[in-house]
């Protein structure tokens, strides 16, 4: 049995955050390993999801915990994001403590794999779509305080700054 563990988060400034994530190419003990941290790590209190980059692996692998489901999925690519928007607060565990109103699609379909190799999709609306965004952004490199509006973003790296 792989040894699950409650993983530190990364915050920024930490460089693996905005370094696009590798494609899993083999389903191996560190892969299993690494899901089994993700789940974990995610179940948690007032966390939603968590991509492997923020706890510093390089691999494009993220989990969630969305109204009391928790799931992963391996090598996730958006396929379909609605055209109505969604407009609301979102924060990040790696952005501790600013939350800032931020554009996101309605629904979001992504495809990926699961630890077996098979094709598996993942989709949602709300908060679930927000999840999925957000954490497939992490793997690209990206927070989302680059999704924020030119004013509001300005704002947010001032108090990011400050709490450094």
């Amino acid at each position: 049995m792989t040894p699950m563990a409650m993983r530190e988060i990364r915050v920024i400034p930490d460089p693996v955050l905005r370094t696009p994530c590798d494609e899993i190419t083999t389903v191996d003990d560190r892969v299993r390993s690494l899901v089994a941290d993700l789940v974990e790590t995610v179940d948690y209190e007032g966390r939603a999801g968590l991509a492997a980059n923020q706890i510093g692996v390089n691999l494009r692998a993220f989990s969630w915990n969305i109204e009391d489901e928790i799931g992963y999925v391996l090598n996730p690519k958006i396929v379909e994001l609605s055209d109505e928007i969604q407009d609301g607060d979102e924060g990040c565990l790696s952005v501790p403590g600013l939350w800032y109103p931020t554009r996101r699609a309605w629904y979001a379909r992504v495809v990926g794999m699961d630890l077996d190799g098979n094709e598996i999709t993942v989709e949602g609306t709300g908060l679930m779509a927000r999840c999925l965004q957000h954490e497939t952004d992490h793997l690209d490199g990206m927070l989302y305080l680059d999704r924020l509006d030119k004013a509001v973003r300005k704002k947010a790296m001032r108090e990011m700054r400050a709490q450094l």
